[in-house]
């Protein structure tokens, strides 16, 4: 059964689309050293608790969802830092079980995994957190991910891609095979499930072969929401087809705006309407009362981290051996995709366009980059980061934001305590939650099943017998 809609709050009169935020709950935060400060716990990156910790932040500023990314392999230098550890869907149905409203997005390659495992498991997230869950649909390039799972290589960027695709439609489609009044539960009539409602896929394609059903209901939300970040043509198109959100990666208001566009015009010549996708640019903040004082905590974070982590970090993101960088050097001038074209484009191009663009040495882009790589990093007040948001949001570049804090949970609240005040006074961000779902945040419809009788064929004049 669905839950019961809350009654929706009326729109601000002069803005009625609302900004969305989710918050990417990056271990201990999104910068390096994070795990570094006065009362971090250095454990945090595997303790249920922190995570609940943060999403409880979160929820008390109806924020959209907590996103949890996921990676098959330690890819990151873990003498130095804390990576990403436990699996996400059984973190998320702990977060479910600690909260009420907030939407549970996570990650799952469909590189390394097979679309009937990944369509049970976010089915039941969406069952136990009462219609909260997203599935956050990944392609896997690295190489120690490929050894873990028997393979010297990742397959190539096209190979990948189609099996997403092809993944992705398998797992809509199990989703869909229980219509919705499917279950029935009549106990005086001994009739459990109406089997002509519970319909199997057969689904044989390039890469699967599934026969469904699914061994669970429709969820409250039809489907879980499906959320896909990538910036390659193969990925635009893969979220183009599939994606109900993207999270993105934009350096430049113009890069964000363009991509925006892009991404929404390839949806709507497949047939979806205009508002099919939410565009969510990546967005790290680091705030101070004053510019100042923001600027020292970016400085302090930054060199907490050692020059060695910086040049294997960045190198890993370029595709080049460590010894081709010097911190204070510029990028070398010959750049090609990662593994000749199989890595991660997106990064990769978001990283070298801000290079480019201000001329930094490494030295000088690390510190733009907050020790990360890709996302755009703002720092400053609470009010130079809401006009920065307001002014994406407002002019089309976003239609919000994931949000990585610099430390967690400390950097959220601050978020929440400064900026989000400020976002709501100018009407572009709710007050409260105006529904139950994840679908309700985002201010999506709740899709049909295939199945149902107003999805399927009619039959012509000259079929009817």
């Amino acid at each position: 059964m669905t839950r019961p809609l809350a009654r929706p709050l009326p729109a601000h009169p002069a803005t009625p689309r609302r900004l969305h935020l989710n918050v990417n709950i990056l271990h201990s935060g999104f910068v390096p050293s994070a795990w570094r400060l006065a009362g971090s716990d250095p454990y945090a990156f595997a303790d249920v608790g922190h995570y609940v910790r943060v999403a409880w932040i979160a929820e008390a500023a109806a924020f959209d969802a907590v996103f949890l990314a996921d990676n098959a392999a330690i890819v990151d230098q873990i003498d130095f830092r804390p990576i990403t550890a436990l699996e996400p869907t059984v973190l998320l149905a702990s977060i479910a079980a600690a909260t009420r409203r907030i939407g549970l997005i996570g990650t799952a390659s469909t590189s390394y995994n097979e679309p009937y495992n990944i369509a049970r498991r976010f089915a039941s997230l969406d069952h136990v957190s009462g219609g909260r869950a997203g599935w956050n649909v990944v392609t896997t390039a690295d190489v120690p991910s490929a050894r873990n799972f028997g393979r010297d290589a990742a397959p190539d960027h096209a190979a990948r891609y189609a099996r997403a695709d092809e993944f992705a439609r398998v797992v809509k489609d199990l989703w869909d095979s229980w219509e919705d009044d499917a279950f029935v539960g009549d106990q005086a009539g001994g009739r459990f499930v109406d089997t002509d409602k519970v319909h199997a896929i057969d689904h044989r394609g390039a890469h699967f072969a599934v026969h469904g059903a699914l061994n669970l209901p429709r969820t409250p939300q039809g489907r879980p929401v499906l959320v896909q970040a990538g910036g390659s043509a193969d990925g635009r198109e893969l979220a183009a087809r599939h994606a109900e959100a993207v999270f993105t990666a934009s350096q430049s208001f113009e890069e964000a705006r363009d991509y925006a566009r892009d991404l929404k015009a390839r949806a709507a010549a497949l047939g979806r309407g205009p508002d099919a996708i939410r565009v969510l640019p990546g967005l790290t903040t680091i705030l101070g009362a004053t510019e100042t004082e923001a600027r020292r905590r970016r400085d302090d974070l930054i060199d907490a981290i050692p020059d060695r982590y910086h040049l294997h970090r960045l190198a890993g993101i370029l595709g080049i051996a460590p010894d081709r960088l010097s911190m204070d050097a510029r990028l070398p001038d010959d750049l090609p995709l990662p593994a000749g074209g199989n890595g991660n484009h997106t990064f990769f191009r978001a990283t070298v366009a801000l290079a480019r663009r201000h001329g930094s040495t490494v030295r000088q882009l690390v510190r733009e980059l907050a020790g990360g790589g890709g996302h755009r990093v703002v720092v400053g007040t609470p009010e130079q980061v809401a006009d920065d948001i307001a002014h994406w949001f407002l002019h089309g570049a976003a239609d919000g934001f994931n949000l990585m804090p610099d430390a967690l949970p400390s950097g959220l609240q601050d978020f929440v305590d400064g900026v989000v005040p400020l976002l709501r006074r100018r009407g572009i961000f709710r007050d409260a939650y105006e529904g139950t779902t994840l679908r309700d945040h985002f201010g999506l419809r709740r899709p049909d099943s295939r199945f149902a009788p107003q999805a399927r064929p009619q039959p012509q004049l000259a079929d009817v017998p």
